[in-house]
């Protein structure tokens, strides 16, 4: 009797402590904005510099950022959540829409990513935009960057207020 008294306690505590040591499954958050990948898989860019670093973000909005930041770092790769699969596809082979009616993850003006082109034209079908380049979009992303960066910062004042009013 007093071994299984002892025994019990001290399994429990081996176990507590061995599955503290495994990592918990997190959910991955854009390195700018905080965003989380399970909630924007449709829009999720991952960037492999040759430098092997890896950075992964929301939106088109936050990997041009990431661009302007590292202009000392040469691009491997880009991949791009498939706005219908949610699945990574490369960017530059991408099928891709400007535009539309569905307003982008972190900017006004959508930039979505489509692995094939039958899933532009049923996109523009339904929600308008045009068909681009991978080079027209990032060319957008920044010329969008001014204002997307006020709206940005206009939603979250109005957020903290209401937060504020709240308490």
């Amino acid at each position: 009797m007093p071994i299984r008294k002892f025994f019990l306690p001290f399994f429990l505590c081996i176990l507590i402590i061995g599955l503290a040591g495994l990592p918990a499954a997190e959910d991955q958050s854009c390195s700018y904005c905080g965003m989380y990948k399970s909630k924007f898989g449709h829009s999720w860019v991952t960037i492999e510099h040759e430098d092997n670093t890896v950075v992964s973000v929301c939106s088109i909005h936050c990997a041009a950022i990431d661009m302007a930041l590292h202009t000392d770092k040469n691009i491997r790769k880009i991949t791009v959540g498939d706005y219908d699969a949610k699945k990574p596809i490369d960017a530059e082979l991408a099928y891709w829409v400007i535009g539309g009616d569905i307003m982008g993850v972190m900017t006004a003006r959508a930039k979505w990513a489509f692995e094939t082109k039958d899933g532009v034209d049923n996109f523009i079908k339904k929600h308008g935009g045009r068909p681009a380049t991978f080079r027209e979009v990032i060319k957008a992303a920044f010329e969008d960057m001014y204002q997307d960066t006020l709206m940005i910062r206009k939603k979250r004042n109005l957020i903290n207020l209401r937060e504020n009013q709240s308490q």
